[in-house]
């Protein structure tokens, strides 16, 4: 306890001085304190006396300047004695002896005279408690004294002295003794403040200050938590942080701003450069001080919340250690990882926004993704060093990664480009956890139970990457999958009850494992088999897709020679049962040969996938064809027959009636397919060729199959021969059920389209085995095989006119539909990777067939050339090849079509589709032959009508060529693996060079000074052959075709930099200035080329050079007559001018949109500046000015290119979309200006130039002019003499009028709100008109009305509501007339001058 010592106060001087008494000792005196136990005792004379001060005090310096080991106890010992006899007298006059005591004792402790150990320690400690016993005079100097030995602290022990300032500054603030003791103790603060703080020092202070935190103010305990976190970065020791970090977190919960200890704490860890397993695991230690602090003060997991949501820059990996480890408070569980995950997408956004946006420049697209980089980085820093004392977060990391998962909706574009080092939300995720899944077992279990969780519960489009996940957890670790095989086992139970298409990837996930644990293997096989009895179609399906592919995993493995189904895992959990060793069983194709024989009579998409699996197995295991072909055989022979060398397609036996429609039962086409496919990889089958395959069916298809099996591969070798001489030579019409008796019903015309459907597959079939036979023909054979050939495409042609309805035009045919027995929507196999389907019909063409096509009909093309311009041409031998021509483009274009719709994984795809490349270069000389036409002889074909119809067949050929073109294009630039399509292109390329010099050299400099080869290859391209192309097609006006390469150079010049994109805008601009073309569509596409491929901001000056062409040739109310074609662009006609107006308000409202997400960054950056958030790195600040500078300058441009359109007299529709589009403008101006507003108790920021200048362009230009343009809008609708569909558009302009009205307003609203916030008035060019508050007055009360406005102020005569009844005349005239339309028309005026009225000016602002 402290004792209760009171110095007295005034003391009065003896008359007489008694006699000295006899001095005491040192020693003595200790021994005084030790033995004087009454505190009633007397003490001696000498001790009573006030001259014994300086005796005393002299004994203890000599104590401390005694050179003994012990004198720092010689000391403590006596000031403790000391001590002891003042609180035991209080009245005596030994109390006045402690103000000098302590300043003595005090001023050895500073000049290092005494030994600082724990006795000076605890000697200070006893001082403490007598600090309220000094006079407070004495205290400031004890207070000076201690501030002014601050700089010489440097060991702990030094620092023991300020445990008196506390209790000092504490005293001094409540007394009335100093005079102004608050300006006293802010000097003391800054004192402080101001001193050099040793290591030692900054530790003692963030100690002390919070035992004076009631004493300093806001400012100076911002300064404290200033200085603190730069003394911590420039130099603290590692094991002094946990400590450190923990009394920070104390004084924010004593007042010091709780957002700047958090951002100091984030700043610390998050940038600082120490490394190692220690610092790791000192933030391990600082996490839980952290985690235990938010516990006990939720206000500070609010802050950490707010900081990462107030700005993304407070993102390192320490603040998403933080998020995850306050996500263990059940409080904050969802906020915190909701929060992560929002930082991210966010980052992820705002890059992919920065990316398309064309009128950002590169440096802020780069920053953007640098952004995006470093939160990526940040996340797996902090998972990677999850291992460091760090367990608790484990669960928060699981949450956060499956939560990034199940945010990917599969089927969705690729938001992330793998070229951009940059993962995207699902890659990540997947990191996440995966990292986790190897590091600590613990989280093992947890990530595999919610994965089952999220697939069984989630949406089918979003367990695609869940699934991936699990695909690579089985694949690496097989063996920790193994040990919670329970878990996957319950995923199977619920195979027949989720989507087809997860349910069949739930299987494929899993069968690596099979190789391991024959348990998992009997287990899916048993959930197999019950799901293929199943009433569900798509279960089915699944359940056969499924154990296709586990029968082709089995045969990749033994082909690996890596399958044992008899050896568990050697490190396999040991609560699995040892599996026994079993004997080695049959093929796992012929054991469930039962179950894939009851496929072949169920539904045709049930058959089609067994067909093509069976070729994906036969391209495993070319051992497995004569098992195959065995147990097709049977099957096959329902549908065919040799009758004495007659052969018999059942096609009537493949069709079925199923609710009063024909549908196919049973897809022959896909059955000879597979035959096929199998015959040429085996193209020889002999019956001694040893086979691991065995029969295990357990019946005789044949007495010959009976006798040797092999036969059944000669028997379909046969089959095939004969059906491909009986196409060639039979009567196809029977096979179609057309004959003269036949009728012509809706159910027969049903019929024979699915009759021609499967005839048109049985016929691409023939045509792939005709292509490969001329791959290994003699040149005497291949005249013959090429004829042979010929001839089928012909007969395709012929049949594939039954495929399409009989109103269609044959020019323009419908895609072929198979029709099955089950549901279009599942008629097609759940292909890994697929992610569309269509029920189109798949092509059975293969890559090679086509190619092989393309060049026969190319051959035939010119060979037919030749021979007419030698006059030995007949017209039958034309007539055919054009037909030839026609159906081989048609079907090119359909086999492009498909292309994409394959998945990348499935084996077919490169055996059908592995040649893609070779159709470019045909495809391209096809084009170039087809318009290679003399001009005299074009002109003579337009006038015959014979020649002219020659002439526009040739013309729809070209066309259909070009669209095989794009399609080719397409595929190039979307996929790197075919990006080599454009120089085989080039190189197919057979204009002369010297037709390419129309584009002028300085206008288009194209392909010269190009390092990079596909940039190179690109322009190449577009130079030889697009330019060329383009320039004849414009020349001859084939519209339709020119189109086509307009959006080809656009899809090109998308691709190239900047600077090459520029030259092919000019190039294309030069089009625009010198072309005179009429028609509307090619019109705006070159307008559209040349806006899209010129770089900001001359995109706009070319938009808004344009549009104040359109406005002479659309015209203005003013008395100028428009003109017919523009003088600059006589591209911008009376026909065009209407396509070019839409195509130029479409890139503008392009833009209005991007405004949406550059506003989200500024106010992101607005908010957090005006807060004081202390993120400001490496130019930040210059970088948002930046993003606002270009922001101003592109809504000048909006608003130059808008201010010649609301001089327009635009149709109906085209007004509609300006007003919809400049209310979605104003709306973004008062986002901006609502930006520029300062937040309550925030300063005002003076709006700089560049945005005054914004808003007195706006206000002239537009916001004046826009009202004309309503008013006048309204005008001509109202003398229109339309009256259909007056009254939709009355609603319509009741919507978007008083939306753009109030938009206006509301921009206006802000501007006063900025104008007096700053001083500066915004709206001095701004004309705002009262006519928008009106009101509607009967037209009997005529007179009242006029003599109201007149007193109303109208001085000029001329109101609003003056004008009403005037407006209103025609409905009396009418009320007597009997024309019934005449009526509906006045009264749909009536309406019209009740709203009319919103957009007069007034005459008082006019004043």
């Amino acid at each position: 306890m402290r004792p209760a010592v009171k110095l007295p106060r005034n003391s009065t001087t003896a008359l007489h001085r008694p006699p000295q008494p006899p001095p005491l000792t040192d020693i003595e005196i200790i021994s005084l304190a030790q033995q004087h136990g009454d505190i009633s005792s007397q003490l001696p004379p000498f001790l009573l006396s006030e001259s014994s001060h300086p005796t005393l005090l002299s004994f203890l310096h000599s104590r401390a300047s005694a050179a003994t080991p012990n004198s720092s106890s010689s000391v403590s010992d006596y000031v403790s004695s000391l001590l002891s006899l003042i609180s035991r007298h209080p009245s005596s006059a030994l109390s006045s002896l402690l103000p000098p005591l302590l300043h003595s004792y005090l001023s050895l402790f500073t000049s290092h005279k005494i030994p600082h150990d724990r006795n000076s320690f605890s000697t200070l400690q006893q001082l403490v408690g007598y600090i309220d016993s000094v006079e407070i005079s004495e205290l400031p100097k004890l207070i000076d004294s201690i501030t002014s030995y601050l700089p010489q602290i440097n060991d702990l022990e030094d620092a023991h002295v300020l445990i008196l300032l506390p209790k000092c500054v504490e005293l001094v603030r409540i007394s009335n003794e100093i005079d102004k003791p608050v300006e006293y103790i802010n000097s003391v603060m800054d004192a402080l403040l101001n001193c050099e703080w040793s290591k030692v020092l900054l530790i003692k202070m963030v100690q002390i200050v919070r035992d004076f935190s009631f004493c300093i103010d806001k400012v100076r305990k911002s300064e404290f938590l200033e200085k603190i976190f730069a003394k911590m970065r420039d130099d603290v020791e590692i094991q002094d942080l946990p400590g450190l970090v923990y009394q920070l977190l104390v004084l924010a919960t004593k007042g010091f701003g709780k957002r700047q200890v958090i951002e100091g704490v984030v700043l610390y860890f998050g940038g600082t450069k120490k490394a190692g397993s220690i610092m790791k695991q000192v933030e391990g230690t600082v996490l839980l001080h952290v985690n235990f602090a938010v516990k006990q003060d939720t206000s500070l997991g609010q802050e950490v919340l707010g900081l990462v949501r107030l700005d993304s820059r407070a993102f390192n990996h320490f603040t998403v250690l933080i998020l995850l480890s306050i996500a263990r408070i059940r409080r904050f569980n969802e906020s915190a990882v909701a929060v992560l995950k929002t930082a991210l997408l966010n980052a992820y956004k705002d890059y992919k926004f920065a990316k398309v946006c064309r009128w950002l420049p590169d440096e802020l697209k780069e920053e953007y993704l640098e952004k995006a980089r470093a939160i990526e980085k940040a996340i797996l820093k902090a998972v990677n060093a999850s291992h460091y004392g760090r367990e608790h977060i484990l669960p928060s990391i699981v949450q956060f990664g499956f939560g990034l998962l199940e945010g990917v909706e599969e089927g969705t574009q690729k938001e992330i480009s793998k070229s951009d080092g940059l993962m995207g939300t699902e890659e990540l995720g997947a990191q996440v956890l995966k990292c986790l899944f190897e590091v600590h077992d613990m989280s093992r279990n947890e990530i595999i139970e919610q994965s089952k969780l999220h697939v069984l519960s989630l949406k089918p489009e979003r367990c695609f990457p869940i699934l991936r996940l699990l695909e690579y957890l089985v694949q690496v670790h097989p063996h920790p999958m193994l040990e919670h095989v329970s878990h996957l086992k319950e995923m199977l139970d619920y195979f027949a009850f989720m989507d087809d298409k997860i349910s069949y990837r739930v299987v494929t996930v899993l069968l690596p494992l099979v190789k391991f644990s024959r348990d998992l293997k009997d287990y899916i096989i048993l959930v197999l088999r019950k799901a293929m009895f199943r009433r569900e179609n798509t279960v089915r399906l699944a359940a056969l897709n499924a154990i296709l592919d586990l029968v082709l995993a089995e045969k990749q493995s033994k082909a690996d020679g890596l399958f044992s189904f008899q050896e568990s895992s050697s490190q396999a959990s040991s609560s699995q049962q040892a599996e026994v060793p079993q004997p080695t069983k049959a093929d796992l194709f012929q054991e469930l040969s039962g179950v894939l024989q009851r496929c072949l009579y169920q539904q045709a998409n049930v058959r089609e996938n067994l067909y093509n699996g069976l070729v994906k197995l036969v391209l495993v295991d070319p051992l497995t064809a004569g098992t195959v072909f065995d147990f097709l055989l049977f099957h096959f022979q329902r549908f065919y027959r040799e009758d004495a060398e007659v052969v018999q397609l059942g096609i009537d036996q493949c069709l079925k009636l199923e609710n009063g429609k024909f549908c196919i039962e049973e897809p022959l086409d896909c059955l000879l397919f597979c035959v096929s496919w199998i015959l040429l990889l085996q193209p020889q089958i002999r019956s001694d060729q040893p086979s691991e395959s065995q029969p295990c069916f357990g019946f005789s298809i044949t007495q010959d199959n009976e006798a040797g099996k092999s036969l059944s591969g000669e028997s379909f070798s046969n089959a095939v021969t004969k059906i491909r001489k009986f196409l060639r030579n039979g009567n196809l019409e029977g096979l179609l059920g057309k004959n003269q008796d036949s009728g012509s019903t809706p159910t027969e015309e049903e019929k024979r389209r699915c009759s021609a459907t499967l005839i048109l597959g049985i016929i691409e079939v023939v045509m792939n085995n005709i292509v490969a036979e001329l791959a290994k023909a003699a040149d005497a054979q291949k005249s013959e095989l090429e004829k042979e050939l010929s001839q089928f495409v012909e007969i395709h042609d012929s049949v594939e006119k039954y495929t399409s309805n009989s109103r269609q035009c044959s020019g323009n045919r419908k895609s072929i539909i198979r029709p099955s027995a089950t549901d279009s929507s599942h008629n097609n196999k759940p292909a890994l990777g697929t992610t569309k389907l269509t029920i189109e019909r798949t092509p059975l063409l293969s890559t090679l067939t086509i190619h092989r096509l393309l060049q026969l009909a190319l051959e035939l093309w010119e060979l037919d050339s030749s021979k007419k311009n030698s006059q030995l041409s007949s017209g039958k031998a034309q007539a055919i090849n054009f037909k030839t021509l026609s159906c081989v483009l048609q079907l090119c274009l359909r086999q492009l079509k498909f292309f994409s719709f394959v998945g990348k994984d499935d084996p077919l795809k490169k055996l059908i589709y592995g040649e893609i490349k070779l159709i470019g270069p045909s495809v391209m000389n096809i084009i170039l032959s087809l318009k290679a036409v003399p001009k005299s002889e074009r002109d003579i074909s337009k006038k015959e009508s014979k020649g002219r119809k020659d002439f526009e067949d040739r013309l729809e050929y070209i066309h259909s060529a070009l669209l095989c073109l794009k399609r080719l294009i397409e595929i190039s630039l979307h996929s790197s693996k075919y990006a080599g399509l454009i120089d085989d292109l080039v190189s197919a390329n057979r204009i002369d060079d010297a037709s390419t010099t129309a584009v002028g050299d300085e206008e288009c400099k194209l392909a010269k000074g190009i390092d990079d080869i596909s940039t190179k290859s690109k322009e190449l391209f577009i130079k030889k052959s697009i330019e060329p192309l383009l320039n004849e097609f414009l020349d001859f006006s084939f519209f339709r075709e020119a189109e086509i390469l307009c959006d080809i150079v656009l899809m090109i010049g998308n691709t190239l930099p900047e600077e090459r994109r520029n030259i092919l805008g000019s190039w294309t601009m030069k089009i625009v200035k010198t072309s005179h073309i009429s028609n509307s569509k090619v019109a705006k596409c070159l307008v559209l080329t040349a806006v899209n491929l010129t770089s900001p901001p001359s995109d706009f000056i070319i938009a808004e050079n344009m549009a104040a062409e359109l406005l002479t040739v659309v015209g203005s109310e003013g008395p100028t007559e428009p003109s017919d074609t523009s003088e600059k662009f006589p591209v911008i006609n009376k026909s065009t001018c209407a396509a070019i107006a839409s195509t130029i308000l479409q890139s503008v409202e392009s833009t209005i949109l991007d405004f949406d997400s550059i506003m989200a960054r500024l106010k992101t950056h607005y908010v957090a500046t005006q807060k004081g958030a202390s993120f400001n790195r490496g130019g930040e600040t210059a970088t948002e000015l930046a993003v606002e500078e270009i922001l101003y300058s592109r809504t000048e441009a909006v608003v130059e290119v808008l201010s010649h359109f609301v001089a327009m007299n635009l149709k109906e529709t085209q007004a509609e979309h300006l007003l919809r589009l400049s209310a979605k403008f104003y709306k973004n101006l008062s986002k901006l200006s609502k930006l520029r507003i300062a937040l309550k108790g925030c300063k005002q920021v003076l709006p700089s130039l560049k945005y005054e200048r914004l808003v007195e362009i706006t206000c002239r230009k537009l916001t004046a002019p826009i009202y004309n343009f309503m008013a006048q809008m309204q005008k001509n609708q109202q003398e229109s003499n339309k009256t259909k569909g007056i009254v939709n558009k009355i609603k319509r302009e009741n919507k978007y009028i008083p939306d753009l009205i109030f938009q206006i307003e509301d921009y206006e609203k802000y501007l006063i709100q900025l104008s007096k916030a700053t001083k500066v008035n915004l709206l001095r060019h701004a004309k705002r008109s009262t006519s928008r508050d009106f009101k509607i007055v009967e037209p009997v009360n005529q007179e009242n009305a006029n003599g109201s406005a007149e007193e109303s102020g109208g001085e000029e005569g001329e109101t609003d509501s003056c004008q009403l009844p005037e407006r209103n005349r025609p409905v009396a005239e009418e009320e007597d007339s009997e024309d019934e339309d005449e009526d509906e028309d006045a009264l749909v005026r009536v309406k019209r001058a009740k709203t009319s009225l919103v957009v007069q000016d007034s005459s008082d602002e006019e004043a």
